[in-house]
């Protein structure tokens, strides 16, 4: 089995991987940390911009790598990390999608009424879209 952590390194999704360590032990875990991508690029700086996304991607690889070794303490214990460019909620689900994926596991921030609204649902989004059942953990 294959659990699918939406990682951002916030409390909820620190408590999302605390979640999938406790109640899926000896599974695979993987962190999934998407790299939000400004739109508006034009054709000119799209090869400008693919480098350093992916400097920023390798940067957000070491960083995710060193935040996890806080939340997790068990050696025994493997987490692959992996990092996405787009839209965070699209990027989740196409990355079940694409790879295996039996479980998403997502952190929610728990808001509420128009600030939800306003700001939208990643969770949400990814709830309604996966094509596996999904955790929201708060």
């Amino acid at each position: 089995m294959t659990v699918l952590v939406a990682y951002d390194n916030s409390g909820p999704a620190q408590k999302a991987l605390q979640w999938a360590v406790d109640e899926h032990p000896g599974e695979e875990i993987v962190l999934l940390r998407v790299i939000e991508a400004a739109g508006g690029s034009t054709s000119a700086g799209i090869g400008l911009a693919k480098e350093k996304l992916m400097e920023l991607q390798e940067e957000k690889h070491d960083e995710v790598t060193s935040e996890i070794a806080d939340v997790l303490d068990d050696d025994d214990l493997e987490v692959r990390t992996e990092t996405a460019v787009g839209d965070p909620a699209r990027e989740i689900v196409e990355f079940a999608e694409e790879n295996d994926v039996d479980h998403i596991l997502v952190g929610s921030h728990g808001r509420s009424g128009v600030s939800r609204v306003l700001l939208g649902s990643v969770a949400e989004t990814i709830a309604r879209r996966a094509p596996v059942p999904v955790t929201v953990v708060r």
